[in-house]
């Protein structure tokens, strides 16, 4: 009988895995597909690696998840911190420089988007603090145990009950009033849509905070792609007497009385413990009796969810680009997405292991499709979407060498998840953090980890679901 079976190898395993394989239990990783990593990771194509989905690094500074859990197992990665993170391009033309720093940021902001800012961008920052330390704090949030509530009073303080009270408020209420500039809403709500997946109508303004303030934290890049994050955590896993079996899907499970029945395509597999870091619905197909009645209620249809229409794109280029990540805002939607912005990410121009033909740049490119269930047709859009870029100026159509593109049926298959949806869930004004999916599937020695435990927030909040779910296993059971 296996010690703990983990199913999926995304960040949000990979992290529960090694805090597991750090306390002496020896985790079984099922991987589906042939590469590890899940929407952590790179593939490569005609000689180009491209990233699979997430494409930005945050997480490294003091209090993020990320960084705790890498000083936690002593694993070391090697990056690039960005100088500049991200530039927004606005519908008009106008280019945001995204900086890291809160005060030129503040700069840029009323630069392009007039009226006084200071005050909302200064409360913005300091929440986005609160809410990063609050959370690698209150690893038991949220509760679903007595045990839970107490170990939460014994931490809690009186000012993080007040900040928190800006869960109860909208991202949209604490906008600054009278701003003149009629696309910050539209810059507003395309940056949300990135990390929290939603609008600043719906999500609550705690969550929005640390949305809208990841590049005032520093960015950085991996060479030869986020493959590069996943192997040293693998490896470390490894060491601990940890495995993983790629091309090995899960098909069913089934609970007994004191471990559970997994059957995947190869193999059949028995556990004390099971750790799943695929999404909920995904597991209301193979273990619905898993899932606890309260977390059921909480399960979100396709309509409530979003795909993505993505792209890999290779071009000759000897240009220099200020930043690798740019947000391209559009003057009218995409037809079939309902999208008004194109977010692409650059391979490092100092990284030279991600393409076969000197002086090429690497590009993946993505933007939301409301329904995973939506139909696309996905060589016009990508057509469209060359459009813009050439139009842009980020490329010539005669320079592009290869390109390739998917939507939502090719992400279902890659990823195997569920309707094809992407980022996690969508934060919603009416779900409450203390509302959200916990980490405790039934109650008894399942547990969910991935981004419908923890919605939104990138890489910071998988791994966040990857400790609270390893946090819990070892306080109920080692």
């Amino acid at each position: 009988m296996e010690e703990v079976i983990v199913i999926g190898s995304g960040l949000g395993s990979l992290t529960a895995a090694a805090l597991l394989a750090k306390k002496g239990l020896k985790p079984t990783i099922l991987e589906q597909n042939w590469i590890p990593g899940g929407c952590t990771t790179s593939y490569s194509r005609k000689g180009f690696v491209f990233e699979a989905g997430a494409t930005t690094l945050v997480g490294l500074d003091e209090n993020m998840p990320l960084r705790q859990f890498l000083d936690q197992t002593g694993i070391q990665i090697e990056t690039r911190k960005l100088k500049l993170p991200m530039q927004v391009h606005l519908a008009d033309g106008r280019i945001v420089n995204k900086y890291q720093n809160i005060k030129n940021w503040i700069s840029e902001a009323e630069k392009h988007f007039g009226g006084n800012q200071r005050t909302f961008w200064e409360n913005t920052y300091q929440l986005s603090q609160f809410v990063w330390e609050a959370s690698t704090r209150y690893l038991d949030f949220p509760p679903s145990k007595p045990v839970d509530f107490l170990r939460l009073a014994a931490k809690a303080r009186v000012q993080d009950i007040l900040k928190a009270r800006y869960s109860l408020v909208s991202t949209a209420s604490r906008l600054p009033r009278n701003q003149p500039d009629d696309q910050f809403k539209q810059y507003i709500d395309q940056q949300l849509l990135i990390t929290a997946q939603n609008t600043a109508r719906e999500v609550n303004f705690l969550f929005g905070a640390a949305a809208l303030c990841y590049t005032n934290y520093s960015n950085h890049y991996i060479d030869g792609g986020l493959i590069n994050l996943v192997n040293p955590i693998l490896k470390y896993i490894r060491s601990r007497g940890g495995t993983i079996f790629c091309r090995n899907g899960v098909q069913q499970i089934i609970k007994k009385k004191d471990h559970y029945i997994i059957h995947t395509k190869t193999n059949t597999y028995k556990s004390r413990f099971l750790i799943s870091g695929i999404p909920i619905n995904n597991m209301m197909t193979l273990a619905p009796e898993i899932i606890s009645p309260g977390s059921k209620r909480k399960i979100l249809t396709p309509d409530k969810l979003y795909s993505a229409f993505q792209m890999g794109i290779v071009f000759k280029s000897q240009r220099h680009f200020e930043s690798i990540h740019h947000q391209i805002h559009l003057s009218e939607p995409l037809p079939e997405t309902h999208s008004i912005s194109i977010f692409m990410s650059l391979n490092h121009e100092a990284d030279l292991t991600r393409s076969s033909v000197p002086e090429t740049r690497v590009a993946s490119i993505s933007t939301h499709i409301s329904n995973p269930l939506s139909q696309v047709n996905t060589a016009w859009l990508g057509a469209k979407i060359i459009d813009v870029l050439e139009a842009r100026g980020f490329l010539r159509k005669t320079d592009i060498i290869y390109a390739h593109s998917s939507g939502p049926k090719s992400w279902a298959k890659w990823t195997g998840r569920a309707h094809g949806f992407v980022g996690g869930y969508p934060q919603y004004h009416q779900t409450k953090p203390w509302q959200m999916i916990g980490a405790r599937l039934d109650g008894y020695r399942a547990y969910q980890c991935g981004d419908t435990a923890y919605p939104g927030q990138g890489i910071p909040g998988v791994t966040l679901s990857g400790m609270t779910a390893a946090k819990r296993l070892i306080n109920d059971w080692i």
